[in-house]
């Protein structure tokens, strides 16, 4: 996600700063460079040691007659965002009153005057976050281009946001955002059917590859609605992280269960959408549950009822929005899988269709088609490396107002 990103890391004196070197190492993951900048008071809570360990390059603890300000951020500086994470109160109001008096905010101060990208991570004791002057900063800086990752309010605190969102934060900051001003609606994981009040009818569906393609969509400056539903059943160990404490912060989240109510969910958010992306396994069938539980150790048959296709419920509402879908196979035929998507794309006027084997659903790495009228594109690779192809695709397509290629 930030393959060639320079990121001057800037560390204040909160005790989130504890975080740093955890953060470091995943902007790092995701392809950035990192160098540390750090304020006298974050060198009390952790060692710029290990900054510079967490970011292999040397860490600013002071402005010399080198101007490493100027080095990092200023015109034509190595920087391609500056990232104040965590941000105290202190530095918040510092930074809105142009007072430069910590290596810190004398990045801020020179980053702001030079036009290049900061991002703040607020981390603070709620009722310092709730301070009218301190709100007043932020609105201020905001104002100003500024972009603020929320922070998680818990136990009286405003808590530094998880790293996924201040990744996905710095990644919309120096992204060059094609997809600005668009409402992407994406809908993912799959639908759970009541049998009855124990038992129910899902499918093996993650969600892993509806979460990148809104991840990827948010990135490139949309503003993202993701319908998920319910997550399969899996292995512990991929259960565990289907999602972080903070939900999905690239997007807004709208959770349903049903067939029923992921369609509904989702008609109601393409209301105003320019885009959807039908990425959720939607079970096909639907039963009339038992309100008691079914005794086991009986011959059992279940009346299966069919469910609406969304893409086909989405068209009839909304002839105009262009829609990606996916379609999954177990065929592990490239050609019946290519035949399979056109067939979807021609019958429900699809911009473009996904089509993949049903023994990548719960994995990281995945193999999929990119269908378009012409052609077909083979990817093969993570599902967040797919997410980004299909945003790319999406920026196209609402780009030159087309539905296919």
């Amino acid at each position: 996600m930030l393959d060639g990103v320079n990121v001057a890391l800037g560390v204040t004196g909160s005790i989130a700063a504890v975080k740093t070197v955890e953060l470091a190492h995943e902007l790092r993951r995701q392809g950035a460079a990192v160098r540390g900048v750090m304020t006298g008071s974050a060198r009390g809570i952790v060692h710029p040691w290990a900054v510079e360990f967490a970011t292999e390059n040397d860490v600013v603890t002071e402005i010399t007659g080198s101007v490493e300000h100027v080095e990092l951020c200023g015109y034509d500086g190595w920087a391609d965002v500056l990232l104040i994470a965590p941000a105290t109160a202190n530095t918040v109001g510092k930074i809105a009153g142009a007072v430069d008096d910590t290596p810190v905010t004398t990045c801020a101060t020179t980053a702001l005057g030079a036009g290049t990208p900061v991002v703040v991570a607020p981390a603070m004791h709620e009722p310092m976050y709730d301070h009218p002057g301190v709100l007043e900063a932020i609105e201020t800086v905001e104002g100003w281009g500024v972009d603020f990752v929320e922070p998680r309010i818990e136990e009286g605190k405003a808590k530094i946001a998880s790293e996924e969102a201040i990744v996905c934060e710095v990644a919309r900051a120096t992204g060059d955002r094609p997809l600005g001003g668009e409402h992407v609606v994406v809908t993912g994981g799959a639908t759970s059917e009541e049998i009855d009040p124990v038992r129910v009818l899902t499918n093996r569906s993650s969600g892993r590859m509806g979460r990148a393609i809104a991840r990827a969509c948010y990135a490139r400056g949309a503003d993202v609605t993701l319908v998920h539903g319910v997550v399969g059943p899996h292995p512990i160990s991929r259960a565990e992280s289907a999602l972080d404490d903070s939900g999905v912060p690239y997007a807004e989240l709208r959770e349903v269960e049903r067939a029923a109510d992921l369609l509904e969910a989702t008609i109601d958010a393409c209301a105003d959408a320019d885009a959807l992306v039908s990425v959720a396994a939607v079970g096909d069938y639907t039963v009339e549950p038992s309100e008691e539980k079914i005794r086991s150790g009986q011959d059992l048959s279940l009346d299966l009822d069919p469910t609406p296709k969304v893409i086909d419920e989405v068209r009839d509402r909304y002839p105009e929005l262009p829609i990606v879908g996916f379609k999954t196979e177990t065929s592990g035929d490239d050609a019946a899988m290519i035949d399979a998507a056109r067939e979807t794309l021609e019958r429900t006027d699809l911009a473009f269709v996904v089509a993949n084997d049903a023994s990548v659903m719960g994995a990281d790495r995945t193999r999929a088609l990119l269908v378009h009228a012409a052609d077909a594109a083979r990817y093969e690779g993570t599902k967040a490396g797919l997410g980004d192809e299909i945003a790319a695709s999406i920026a196209a397509v609402l780009g030159d107002g087309s539905t296919a290629d």
